[in-house]
């Protein structure tokens, strides 16, 4: 099963369309911003600035410096999330975008909306055959257009105990079915514990939950008409689902990343966790005495037989059209999550999973200090990445994000499936709401 965002041709100039959103001047939606970079070919000695909130990223840029001396990059430290893009979008609005931007995925039509992203199409030659389909459609939108390198990836997976799963005879789920049966067999054997918990305070694993199942809560067409579709039926699947499970009392709804969440990990209280697969390096700290115990397989399916996953997480590198240098910047990005050796400088500096597919095997990926008892971790990781399917993002995820903590939290709370469905069609209202006032073209799907 494969998800697109929308696979239908259109231009920069469509999804500029609605660009009077989110504090742009009306001119600048009129004329739909630059359809084609102005950096043009680069000749003698070029600075560039690269905003990033990744961990030691000038290390890997200095790798590049030493190699290319006519074109040096600076690293310049940013906060990440909303953040950044608020602060990208003014540095816009000045003329003084960097160079060089590290994106989440899910920032992309944001920042795209903001003409804050060129695009690079004709600087990436045959980039696209390094990633998988579903990876490649969150940096083009669908469009015909590439508006950043992916960098990092963040599959999701099912992670679980390995010892108290024997211990207690549980089945590692292949199905959401199996799932629901593994979790209703793990409260009676421990009635003190649970196999998971459902979280509302990151809209991120929720989302990546609905990607795998088809969701597609933001399209546009070639008219730059957006569709907000956060209540699709695949969408409803995975609340109802969740919110069921949580009535019935067989997963717990505490949030995730609490002083309580860790101690939960670390007695095995909670005997798996849906997630990324930068998983392993939250285990480390939240769950230090269970190193060795805990094993990763693929996310459970909603049929026997399909072979997908979603996402949470990942980011990309993008060139600002702000940018003199366009041609320089791209070739950096290019070389950044494409070159061996900076996809080894990636993992073993910045610790990502690489978004590149010849990034995800080799010896730089050591099985991680946790998953001893699994060495084909990154083999299996591999595998599942390959399924991942494309998400479909919108210009204002901030604004379903936030709202989702607030509904779902309270239907969370609640331990009500029927509020877990009022809670998503309180996020899709005020998505579609916002896009409207802010001057968006849009209908509901």
């Amino acid at each position: 099963m494969k998800m697109s965002i929308n696979r239908r041709q259109i231009s920069r100039r469509s999804i500029l369309a609605g660009a009077a959103a989110l504090g742009l001047t009306g001119t600048l939606a009129a004329c739909g911003g630059s359809d084609d970079d102005s950096g043009g070919s680069d000749s003698g000695p070029v600075k560039l600035t690269y905003w990033s909130w990744a961990p030691n990223m000038e290390k890997v840029a200095a790798i590049w410096n030493k190699k290319n001396p006519d074109i040096t990059v600076t690293v310049s430290k940013q906060a990440s999330g909303g953040e950044i893009v608020s602060k990208l979008i003014t540095a816009k609005k000045a003329g003084n975008a960097p160079d060089l931007i590290q994106v989440e995925y899910q920032s992309l039509p944001t920042l795209v909306s903001n003409d804050v992203l060129a695009d690079i199409t004709k600087y990436a030659g045959d980039t696209k055959s390094q990633f998988t389909d579903g990876l490649w459609g969150m940096v083009t939108l669908g469009t015909d257009a590439l508006y950043a390198i992916p960098q990092d990836a963040g599959p999701l997976m099912f992670y679980y105990r390995e010892d108290l799963f024997k211990k207690h005879g549980l089945s590692v789920p292949k199905t959401w079915t199996e799932f629901a049966e593994t979790a209703r067999a793990a409260r009676k054997a421990v009635p003190d514990a649970y196999l998971t918990t459902f979280s509302s305070n990151d809209p991120g694993l929720f989302a990546g939950l609905a990607q795998q199942a088809g969701g597609k809560w933001w399209t546009v067409g070639s008219g730059g008409k957006w569709t907000v579709g956060i209540d699709d039926a695949a969408t409803k699947q995975v609340a109802e689902f969740w919110g069921g499970l949580v009535q019935e009392g067989v997963i717990d709804n505490q949030p995730m990343y609490t002083p309580a969440w860790n101690n939960a990990l670390n007695k095995g209280t909670h005997l798996a966790w849906v997630s990324a697969v930068w998983a392993p390096g939250v285990l480390v700290s939240s769950a230090p005495d269970t190193k060795g115990k805990w094993r990763m397989a693929p996310l459970p399916q909603w049929k026997s037989g399909e072979n997908v996953t979603g996402s949470w997480g990942g980011s990309s590198t993008g060139v600002s059209t702000d940018s003199k240098h366009a041609e320089a910047a791209a070739k950096f990005a290019t070389w950044l999550n494409t070159d061996p050796e900076a996809l080894a400088a990636l993992v073993k500096e910045v610790a990502i999973y690489p978004a590149a597919t010849k990034g995800q095997s080799g010896d730089v990926l050591t099985t991680p200090e946790f998953f001893s008892n699994q060495a084909d971790f990154y083999t299996t990781a591999g595998q599942i990445a390959a399924t991942t399917a494309a998400a479909a993002w919108g210009p204002n995820v901030n604004t379903a994000y936030t709202t989702f903590q607030d509904a779902f939290g309270k239907a969370t709370k609640a331990k009500k499936e029927a509020q877990f469905d009022s809670a998503l069609a309180t996020v899709q209202s005020k998505t579609f709401a916002d896009m409207k006032k802010q001057g968006f073209e849009v209908t509901e799907a």
